[in-house]
Order: C-alpha cells, then sequence, then structure tokens
C-alpha cells in the first residue's frame, strides 16, 4: 500500500508539473496582444471560447476584435483588445463580459453593492524622447481622459505614469498626438522584461 501511495502521489506531482508547464508556456504566447477585461488564464480561455464574437459585438466602443489565422488555430478567432489604437472605457456593466456565455471572461467573486476591482490589461509607459512636454513644448492632449482616478499624474506639464494605480486602458496612448505615439502599453506578461516597444499585431 505504501508503494502504491508513493506511485500515486509520483504520478500526480509529475501531472501538476506537466499542467503547470503548459500553462506557462502558453501565457508566453500571448505576449503579442491584450485580452479583454476580466480574461481567465490563457490556457483556459483559448480551451473555452467559443469564438461567437459576442463579447466583440457587445463593446459599444469597437475596441475588440478576433484575432487573425496567421497567429495559429488554436487562438484565431479568440477576441483581444485593440489598444494600440483605441482605448478601453471600462465600462461599468462590462457588457463584454455579460455577453460571455461560456464566462472567458469572468468577473472575480464581488460583495454586493461594491464594484468590482478595475482589471490590468496592460502596462503604460511615457517615452520622454517623444513626449512633447519632455522636449519643451507643451501638450496636454492626454490631461483629464484618464478614467482612473490618479492613474496620470503631472509634474508641472510633465505627465507620469502612476504604476500602482494604473490598469494600461489606453486612453491616454488613443489622446496622444504625437507620431509615433509617445505612450507604449506592454501585455502584462512581459512586465518583466525590460524590452518597452509596442507589441503591433
Amino acid at each position: 500500500m505504501e508503494r502504491r501511495a508513493l506511485f500515486r502521489l509520483g504520478l500526480k506531482n509529475t501531472l501538476n508539473a506537466l499542467v503547470q508547464g503548459v500553462e506557462e508556456r502558453t501565457d508566453r504566447q500571448t505576449a503579442r496582444w491584450f485580452r479583454p477585461p476580466f480574461a481567465i488564464r490563457e490556457l483556459y480561455f483559448q480551451l473555452s471560447c467559443t469564438r461567437c464574437d459576442k463579447c466583440i459585438q457587445a463593446c459599444p466602443y469597437g475596441v475588440l476584435f478576433a484575432l487573425p489565422f496567421k497567429y495559429g488555430p488554436q487562438v484565431a478567432g479568440t477576441p483581444v483588445l485593440d489598444l494600440l489604437q483605441k482605448g478601453c472605457r471600462l465600462c461599468r456593466d462590462w457588457p463584454c463580459v455579460a455577453a460571455c456565455e461560456p464566462q472567458s471572461l469572468r468577473l472575480p467573486p464581488q460583495t454586493e453593492g461594491v464594484p468590482p476591482p478595475l482589471p490590468h490589461l496592460s502596462k503604460a509607459k511615457i517615452d520622454p524622447l517623444r513626449c512633447l512636454p519632455f522636449m519643451g513644448p507643451e501638450c496636454g492632449a492626454c490631461q483629464g481622459v484618464c478614467p482612473v482616478p490618479g492613474a496620470l499624474a503631472w509634474q508641472g506639464a510633465r505627465p507620469t505614469v502612476v504604476e500602482s494605480v494604473c490598469v494600461g486602458c489606453g486612453m491616454c496612448r488613443e489622446a496622444c498626438v504625437t507620431a509615433p505615439k509617445s505612450i507604449h502599453l506592454v501585455p502584462i506578461i512581459l512586465e518583466a522584461s525590460s524590452n518597452t516597444d509596442n507589441h503591433e499585431i
């Protein structure tokens, strides 16, 4: 019996390690796009999403679109945020989440009457080599557009992202008037990376 128990324990640990490895590998594959608000972990998102487009149709601002087939059949047709072109408005009633029948997008457990915490969609960074106020001219195009109080602070005329508050909705990037944009958005999976380039789709 002891041998059987040890064998089962070893098999369980091996299977857990294999699943963890697949989860981590799948997470790394998502480094080129931004999933919708409250998306579950990538492996389970790919397995559960039916590619029905209901979340895409539910977005009142057209921020969601389906990944093209060139990224592989396992993700083709799944929804992503077009944060490099448009900002997510962080809709109060989360219509994209409400439209997701298989619950690939899923609100966290809630206390009645208390709104869910805002999801982290990306990590925003300001490029001082492109942002106009860092070079002298006044701008302020992004001032007042951030929907998250305290996420975009100002040091004189210069904007700065408060990382502990910012959720990466991209509204400041949408408002930015420089070409190329002065605000980089980095997928959450790449937060630990030093690469701040935009991951264009």
